[in-house]
């Protein structure tokens, strides 16, 4: 089972779609990554469940 899994969204500063890689063999993770288009710091929450994401969360960091 591959545990990394990638995830499109929406920037919240440029509204650009972007993929993000998540990490789901840790049950909860957040971390500021900055948008690849607009450079953006953006706060990236989630938590996952037995492989399979559970919650995500996009958020601006100013």
């Amino acid at each position: 089972m591959n545990l990394l899994e990638g995830h499109d969204s929406t920037c919240p500063h440029c509204g650009e779609t972007i993929n993000l890689t998540l990490d789901l063999s840790v049950p909860e993770q957040s971390y500021i990554e900055d948008c690849p288009v607009c450079c953006k710091p953006m706060m990236v929450s989630y938590s996952a469940h037995e492989g399979e994401l559970a919650e995500f969360r996009l958020d601006p960091t100013d």
